[in-house]
């Protein structure tokens, strides 16, 4: 056994020295969003418990069905040459069975007591990170990084964690300072960026937000598929606001959908950005057939109730129906059997509703659709997403009432958003529209 230590300092025990290189690859590039975390597989052979954890990790980022069944050959073999490794090492792989087991508050317990025993292991904390977000526990990722900030503050992409920690907490100049301070210590920090346009979108810095994603997305390169379709999209949603349509449908067609078409996140990024468009008054075409294609190979995943409700949304746009009916069933049996006490609630009192409310309106059961999500949108929180990603939803139930005449509703709604975004266009055109339903004068501008 060689006992040293990985890139960030952090104690690691492997079997073949060789492995060193792949196992940085994967702290470097996970904490960085690059691909290249990948590379740890190419030290598949070496049966080190922190090998064999990262390996099956990875496989667990597939959020699909079979990711737990993928995953299992790792972490058993990591449990089984856990005693030969370090304290530091055992809690991580412990903490990664608990995630391939389905138990994640033990998994974000773990991660949290990883993040005071051992606060440069940014590899564990992004991954407790992970968690939290998917469980809509904002407060809980902001201190798990803080956590580390005495002892990793040099490190570009812990400010980055910081940033989006303190933007999903409301917290918007705690995360502009923290996504710039990453950025000045390395361009090249996608999570920084990202949580940039999460601050500049929320403050109504609409040209700002463009200028700003276009003058970094230089250094886009050798990401993962999901941080550059990702970033793509929120540049999207800049150019969304600005009624720039041709180039959203053009930014969907060479960055946003076609990464890799297989992975979750990549076709959320489609749905989101489709269903947007179209709630913009905006014909996508034939682009939800090629999506619906990779979503009907979901219907049985319920991994997350986040990604389930969009897989649905997409699959009724694109006219898949009964797809989308089976999905339904599905989440209902699913949240029928949730036996820990979040993932009842949230299946049970929020994605279901909300499922139904998406397909209503998906078919234009625009009374329904209000009704359901109308249920469901205070609590949208608890099934995870970003601020920017839920927001599809208020779109959709916002889309709903209006259809159903419930204008009055629709104004007290949509005012108050426009008032905090005074560069979109695309909200003063909904808002003029509603004015004049209402027999009210439009604002001058």
């Amino acid at each position: 056994m060689l006992a040293t230590t990985d890139s960030l300092g952090n104690p690691v025990t492997l079997h073949e020295a060789s492995s060193l290189t792949a196992l940085n690859d994967f702290v470097e590039g996970f904490i960085a969003c690059e691909a290249r975390a990948v590379n740890v597989l190419n030290a598949a052979a070496d049966g080190s418990a922190i090998v064999q954890a990262c390996c099956a990790a990875l496989h667990m980022f597939a959020e699909s069905a079979d990711a737990p069944r993928n995953a299992r050959p790792f972490i058993d073999q990591a449990l089984a040459h856990a005693p030969e490794a370090s304290d530091r090492e055992q809690r991580f792989v412990a903490a990664v069975a608990a995630w391939v087991n389905g138990d994640l508050p033990r998994a974000i317990a773990l991660h949290e007591e990883q993040a005071r025993h051992h606060p440069r292991d940014l590899a564990s904390i992004k991954l407790g990170q992970y968690h939290l977000f998917n469980r809509g526990d904002s407060p809980g990722m902001l201190r798990l990084a803080l956590q580390a900030l005495p002892a990793a503050a040099e490190v570009p992409y812990l400010h980055g964690m910081l940033a989006f920690g303190w933007e999903q907490c409301h917290l918007l100049p705690q995360a502009e300072a923290a996504a710039r301070h990453a950025v000045a210590l390395c361009r090249k920090e996608p999570w920084a960026h990202h949580a940039l346009a999460h601050v500049m979108l929320t403050q109504g810095r609409i040209r700002e937000g463009t200028d700003f994603m276009a003058s970094v997305s230089d250094t886009w390169t050798g990401l993962n598929s999901f941080m550059v379709t990702h970033n793509w999209w929120h540049q999207a949603l800049f150019l969304l606001e600005q009624d720039r349509h041709a180039e959203v449908l053009a930014l969907y067609d060479q960055q946003v959908w076609g990464v890799v078409k297989e992975y979750t996140q990549d076709q959320i990024n489609a749905v989101s950005l489709l269903a947007r468009l179209e709630l913009a008054g905006v014909d996508v075409g034939n682009r939800w057939a090629d999506v619906a294609d990779h979503l009907a190979q979901r219907l049985s995943d319920h991994v997350l109730p986040f990604l389930d409700l969009q897989y649905l949304y997409g699959l009724a746009r694109a006219g898949r129906t009964e797809a989308a009916r089976t999905l339904l069933h599905n989440v209902e049996v699913h949240a029928a059997t949730r036996t820990e006490a979040h993932e009842r609630t949230v299946w049970q009192h929020v994605c279901v509703p909300a499922a139904h409310g998406l397909l209503a309106h998906a078919q234009g059961d625009w009374a329904s659709a209000a009704e359901k999500l109308g249920i469901a949108l205070p609590r949208l929180v608890e099934i995870g997403g970003s601020h920017a990603q839920r927001d599809l939803f208020h779109q959709i139930w916002l889309d709903a009432l209006q259809r159903n005449g419930q204008w009055a509703a629709v104004q007290n709604l949509l005012q108050p958003v426009c008032n905090a975004q005074p560069e979109s266009v695309r909200l003063m055109r909904q808002v003029d529209a509603v004015y004049r339903a209402l027999g009210l004068p439009v604002a001058e501008r």
